[in-house]
């Protein structure tokens, strides 16, 4: 059975070209920028493996011109892909708290990585890339919406709490 409609809906159909655009929750922005840094950053890092002598140093415990830990090479990958889970499961003010401190020391690791490296365009199209979406992630972190309380629901909370007893000194 269909439901009645009203004249002006029958003279005004919705638009076909209209589309629904939902705002998106900081939370989801940041999860998904650190998950597209992380694409890069690992395929970056896979492609590289091409390069002649590459794996070689690696099994010698040589990365570019540097002694590389497994923690320290464990630390700069774990870290990003933390900051994924982090995003989403994090307080507001510790998750933005956290990709203000994170996403900066990535900039400055991320700027590192194209010393010394051969593949000048390579690097610095994909290190461009990854600097474009920390920038994202400091700029969204950094706006993060602040909710402001009317005043009727400060005084709907004022309501709510519970009654304190005077102390007597």
């Amino acid at each position: 059975m269909r439901t009645p409609q009203s004249h002006t809906a029958l003279k005004n159909p919705p638009t076909r070209s209209t589309l629904e655009d939902l705002r998106m929750p900081v939370q989801a922005k940041l999860a998904a920028a650190w998950t597209s840094f992380m694409f890069l950053y690992i395929y970056v890092d896979y492609f590289t493996l091409y390069k002649p002598g590459v794996i070689h140093d690696m099994l010698v415990g040589r990365v570019w011109e540097f002694d590389i830990s497994q923690v320290v090479g464990l630390s700069l990958m774990a870290v990003p892909i933390l900051m994924v889970f982090l995003s989403m499961t994090l307080p507001a003010r510790a998750n933005r708290l956290m990709n203000l401190i994170v996403a900066p020391i990535y900039v400055v690791v991320s700027a590192f990585n194209v010393l010394g490296g051969s593949w000048i365009l390579f690097y610095g199209l994909s290190i461009g890339l990854e600097v474009l979406l920390l920038a994202f992630i400091l700029r969204s972190a950094w706006t993060w919406p602040r909710r402001t309380a009317s005043p009727a629901t400060l005084a709907t909370s004022l309501d709510n709490e519970p009654l304190r007893t005077p102390q007597r000194a």
